[in-house]
């Protein structure tokens, strides 16, 4: 895997050096297509391939030279934290906590917004993403633009796509009611800039609707990933990726 440091211009030093950036790992979640698996532990924290799944997460980014994630965490949170701790596999943690109504995703990230800095990467916290989060935050960086989002070209495969990629931008997007052109499906990486979550009304809770927001004012870069993705939010998901963990982390390099 990569070892690349991914770097930001937002925060530096003040010298002119890029300050590592940012992941936020979005892992406040109930997890309730899970059924008993989540009754008394976050989902974050059940077993796969022999380790809780964000310790998967956190190994991968590791390997890209992520040095620091902001892990926003809800619903039995304290147990996150406790399993976790302030470091894993080199990426040091930092925590923020959901409200006791729980906030959203949009509003988890406003609440966590004096640890994320300007300028950040955003991770859902049940997906497991082989992409090469480096080049991402690159190439979003580089196009000027304030938010950013990878998709994969799905044609409705793994899951509905809700999605159009146009010109390295992506120009609709519609996580609810998605139309017959949409080709692709959000992967479940972004980047988001303080200007960006401040086009979202206070109301809006859900980071889907400032994607779609981004989107229709053709604010929102787009990355296309090639590689399928693996998740944990549903229980015929949460078998295929244990296979398939076992498999990557037995694989030479």
């Amino acid at each position: 895997m990569a070892g690349t440091t991914l770097t930001a211009r937002t925060g530096g030093t003040g010298k002119g050096a890029p300050a590592p950036l940012t992941v936020c790992v979005l892992a406040g979640g109930r997890g309730t297509r899970l059924g008993e698996a989540t009754r008394q532990k976050p989902k974050g924290l059940i077993e796969v391939a022999g380790q809780p799944f964000l310790v998967h997460q956190l190994r991968l980014l590791a390997g890209y030279g992520v040095s620091r994630a902001v892990l926003c965490v809800g619903y039995l949170g304290e147990m996150i934290e406790e399993r976790i701790g302030p470091s894993c596999h080199g990426v040091e943690i930092a925590y923020s906590y959901d409200s006791p109504g729980l906030d959203g995703t949009l509003g988890a990230i406003r609440r966590a917004s004096a640890l994320l800095g300007g300028r950040f990467l955003v991770l859902y916290g049940d997906t497991f993403l082989r992409v090469d989060y480096a080049d991402v935050a690159a190439r979003w960086e580089a196009s000027g633009l304030p938010a950013a989002m990878t998709v994969l070209r799905n044609e409705n495969l793994w899951d509905a796509s809700n999605a159009v990629l146009e010109a390295g931008r992506v120009t609709r997007y519609n996580k609810v009611h998605p139309t017959p052109e949409m080709a692709w499906v959000d992967y479940g990486l972004g980047g988001l800039t303080a200007p960006a979550i401040d086009l979202a009304g206070a109301g809006v809770t859900e980071l889907s609707e400032l994607y779609a927001t981004l989107a229709e004012r053709s604010l929102l870069f787009g990355y296309e990933a090639t590689e399928r993705f693996y998740e944990i939010g549903r229980a015929g998901s949460l078998a295929e990726t244990d296979e398939f963990l076992r498999r990557f982390w037995a694989e030479p390099g």
